[in-house]
């Protein structure tokens, strides 16, 4: 806990009714929610986290129960995201409903974070954390980071990279300016987009 302002983003939940999704369905889902909110496309407002689904091989990922639509955005903007409320989306041929109600999680600064991809413009492990040394540097966060496992995706016909990171170490302000900003690109897709984790072990996924 801090006894700082609260941070400028938060998290919103919704629940989903589907029985799956594309299992590449990053960019799919990124349109179809850019359709009904449009703002959700800037950076500087919005991210969107990961869809947990259940793991397989296959081009459809099944959803579970607790499977949630979380989206991080500006706390002042969590009233215009009632236009999602309930709605259905077509993601990539896959019916997707979203839960009428709105549940909003305060963003508190925890010593160790985890993305599960941050976007590379570089397959190298070592010039990626050389490039992720800088953003860090540029935020005045100062951490230790562990590179995971290296992922691709399709996006519109090209491969986008990237690797798995965690922040260890970090202070409760380095650690809100991470949860608030991210790290690299594509923040739409999931990209950079940093949560608690318990430890500061090694992770490869």
């Amino acid at each position: 806990m801090t006894d700082k302002a609260p941070a400028t983003m938060v998290d919103v939940h919704f629940a989903l009714h589907g029985q799956a999704l594309p299992r590449d369905h990053r960019s799919a889902l990124a349109l179809a929610l850019e359709r009904r909110v449009p703002w959700l496309a800037d950076p500087v407002q919005a991210g969107v986290h990961r869809v947990n689904a259940v793991a397989g091989e296959g081009p459809a990922a099944l959803l579970s129960q607790r499977s949630r639509l979380t989206l991080r955005v500006r706390r002042e903007r969590v009233g215009d995201l009632a236009p999602l409320a309930g709605v259905t989306l077509d993601v990539g041929g896959f019916s997707l409903r979203l839960g009428e109600q709105v549940t909003v999680r305060e963003l508190l600064p925890y010593g160790t974070l985890y993305s599960h991809l941050v976007a590379s413009a570089d397959d190298d492990e070592l010039a990626f954390l050389a490039a992720v040394e800088q953003e860090l540097q540029a935020l005045g966060v100062s951490c230790r980071t562990i590179c995971g496992k290296r992922q691709a995706f399709d996006l519109n016909g090209t491969s986008l990279a990237g690797f798995s990171l965690m922040l260890d170490g970090l202070t409760p302000a380095g650690s809100l300016r991470v949860l608030e900003g991210g790290l690299g690109s594509h923040r739409r897709l999931g990209c950079g987009v940093f949560v608690p984790h318990k430890s500061g072990a090694p992770v490869r996924a």
